[in-house]
């Protein structure tokens, strides 16, 4: 595994993201209010939908789709609703974001 520029902190909205496509998986990348950054798989755990396109609050983002709450901090949905998502390492040096893939 090697860190991979992804983009200036900057270029990612608070309480918003960036997709970032790999050649195996497509990889959410998300900022909260306070300027933490997580990554995420792209998919959620329930029917599949995009969680980059989901309403980021707090430390989860909502699934466009059903509206299921995810994780940021480890990928798992909110109860009652049950299933996970990979988290991947992502840091933030010098105003970058990198991400460990």
């Amino acid at each position: 595994m090697s860190w991979t520029k992804v983009c200036p902190l900057t270029e990612i909205p608070k309480l918003g993201s960036r997709l970032v496509r790999t050649e195996k998986t497509d990889i959410g990348i998300f900022r909260t209010e306070d300027d933490r950054v997580f990554a995420l798989n792209n998919t959620c755990p329930h029917k599949g939908g995009p969680l980059s396109q989901g309403i980021v609050y707090g430390d989860k983002v909502a699934c466009p789709l059903h509206s299921w709450k995810i994780s940021l901090v480890d990928g798992k949905a909110e109860e009652p609703d049950v299933g996970q998502t990979a988290c991947y390492a992502v840091k933030v040096e010098d105003g970058m974001v990198y991400l460990e893939v």
